[in-house]
């Protein structure tokens, strides 16, 4: 089976480092030089092809954009390979073809397959295929929360699993107490609410306003505010169309209109289009004569009476000034004044309904909070006991791990501990558990702390007390390499962990280092020449200044270049002949001449 393996890196354009090829070994890459921004940068240029944050101050000054390229080999049914042609992406001749660039305005764009991908793909590849391991990550498993987190992810799925269990009740609990506070603390407010409530859907009710109520109402103004006008008009167009008793000499419409349909229809036998037209007006002397008739009736029905139209603006008022109170004016405006009160009083009877089942929902809500803390307590006591067994085998781990880093006396604990609440403390904080009653959190009731007893007859202490510069190195080595072997991934990348640590210890870390790299790639930004003896592939930094504009490149040592590489580190001398003596002792205990 291929095993997933970084091949080679192209950088141009970041920081110092104007164009550089990184080609990586299988194996063990030690990564060395004088310049320290240099070998930041090689790390830096990983982090951004595995995602990382983009930065346009990384750009090197006058360039446009800096990128990232990178070659990785992989097979077809591997998981990172996958989730990449999931993305369109294709590999190239079993290699998967990824870069990053990050122009001078900050803009990042992301290839995998010679395919644009969302930068996110790449730190999804990333948790797949890469482990990266710097001063910043020892720093953090200092912290107690951070240990808690390594053991949990040292103690695998079952732990994984069960924690997922004590989120999802732990957050529901979250809600339901912000609900019963809610409900019980705001209890004088809900219940000034609810009175507001009954007012207004009483005053609503004695209205009983109708759909529509609103629209007929205006009307009905109109035509009584204009009663006199509307009865004159209709008695004038009435006599207009049938005539006034008062005046029998006068002419009216009908009149004339049937005299013209007598005349013609006395002689419509001898033409067809003559009979036509006094078919028409025989209609027309038809429809005068009801529309007549309608002139008189409205004029008789029309509803003059002062007191009418003043009862109109009263029931007006009165739906104007409950609209004004409770009313939505865009419900009103678009559908009514009525419809937005009968709306407003829908919305109100159900928030009623809601308020005065306020006791039934706080005695729920206090089962259902009973049964989450019941429920709680056993998982973190089945939490509890997964992470003491997992530390155990943990710490055993780590300590053997320490026996071949040049601490052989050394012993590793972890301690998994409980905070009990005091009696004093308010009923319902804290969590009952096994009897006692204690303090929990998002990740349990846990708090776990490793402890380092460095030779017999020390207390186990605090590792962030406990351990100087060197041991802390070799503690974090030792984790991550435990790590591993429980989580393995193909390639792992360590930023001079080695910081602090010397002599016989450094040589038992690049010795421990070289034997992880033969079941993973391993490549290690060192200062330390006891760890690069020990790598299959030694790069170098180099740094050169025209005095204008620094260079940083980066090129393969072999042969005599890998040895006055190892003097200058050892002894700050390329040509020193006792350090060259010393490197070339260091290649041959490494087994590399």
């Amino acid at each position: 089976m291929v095993v997933p393996v970084l091949e080679e890196m192209r950088i141009k354009a970041l920081g110092v480092i104007e164009d550089a090829a990184l080609e990586l070994a299988p194996g063990f890459t030690a990564v060395t030089g004088e310049t320290g921004a240099g070998k930041t940068m090689v790390v830096t240029s990983l982090g951004l092809l595995l995602g990382g944050r983009a930065d346009a101050a990384l750009v090197r000054v006058g360039a446009k954009a800096a990128v990232v390229e990178g070659r990785i080999t992989l097979e077809e049914t591997a998981p990172a390979a996958l989730r990449a042609a999931e993305a369109g992406a294709e590999l190239d001749e079993g290699a998967l073809l990824i870069s990053r660039t990050v122009s001078a305005e900050g803009r990042s764009r992301a290839h995998a397959g010679s395919r644009s991908v969302p930068v996110g793909l790449l730190a999804e590849l990333a948790d797949e295929l890469v482990a990266v391991h710097g001063q910043t990550d020892q720093q953090g498993l200092l912290r107690p929360a951070r240990q808690r987190q390594a053991l949990d992810r040292y103690a695998g799925q079952p732990v994984a699993d069960l924690l997922g269990e004590w989120t999802r009740a732990y957050q529901r609990l979250r809600e339901v107490n912000a609900r019963v506070e809610e409900l019980t603390t705001r209890a004088r407010e809900r219940a000034q609410e609810a009175d507001l409530l009954r007012f207004g859907l009483e005053e609503i009710a004695a209205a009983e306003p109708h759909a529509g109520e609103d629209v007929e109402l205006a009307a009905d103004a109109e035509r009584l505010g204009h009663a006199e006008a509307l009865a004159s008009a209709a008695a004038q167009a009435h006599g207009a169309l049938a005539g006034d008793p008062a005046d029998p000499e006068g002419v009216d419409a009908s009149s004339l209109v049937s005299g013209a349909h007598r005349a013609v229809e006395a002689v419509r036998s001898h033409d067809e289009t003559l009979g036509a037209l006094a078919d028409r007006l025989g209609a027309l002397a038809i429809e005068l004569s009801d529309v007549a008739g309608e002139l008189a009736g409205y004029a008789d029905d029309l509803d003059a009476d002062p007191r009418r139209l003043a009862a109109v603006e009263e029931r007006r008022a009165l739906l104007t000034g409950l609209l004004r109170k409770y009313g939505d004016p865009g419900v009103a405006e678009e559908e009514g004044g009525a419809v937005a009160l009968l709306r407003w009083a829908e919305e109100g009877a159900a928030r009623l309904t809601e308020l005065d089942g306020d006791d039934d929902r706080v005695a729920e809500l206090t089962g259902e909070r009973d049964q989450l803390t019941e429920r709680l307590g056993r998982l973190a006591e089945r939490l509890t006991e997964l992470r003491v067994d997992a530390a155990k085998r943990f710490a055993e781990a780590v300590t053997e791990e320490l026996t071949q880093l040049a601490m052989p006396h050394a012993q590793v604990t972890f301690a998994v501990r409980q905070q009990e609440v005091p009696e004093t403390a308010n009923e319902g904080e804290g969590l009952v558990v096994g009897g006692r009653r204690l303090a929990y959190g998002p990740s349990g009731t846990d708090e776990v702390e490793l402890l380092l007893a460095p030779h017999p007859g020390a207390p186990p202490r605090p590792i962030a007390k406990g351990a100087s510069g060197g041991e802390l190195s070799r503690v974090m080595l030792a984790v991550e390499v435990v790590f591993a072997g429980s989580d393995p991934v193909p390639t792992y990348l360590f930023d001079e962990v080695d910081a602090g640590i010397g002599g016989r210890a450094a040589v038992e870390v690049g010795r421990r280092l070289a034997r992880l790299a033969r079941t993973a790639q391993v490549v290690v930004v060192t200062h330390l020449p006891q760890v690069a003896a020990f790598a299959d592939r030694h790069l170098v930094v180099t740094k050169t200044d025209d005095g204008s504009i620094t260079r940083s490149g980066v090129r393969a040592l072999e042969g005599e270049d890998r040895v006055r590489e190892l003097s200058r580190m050892l002894a700050g001398q390329e040509d020193s002949e006792s350090a060259r003596a010393h490197a070339e002792e260091l290649l041959q205990a490494a087994g590399q001449r």
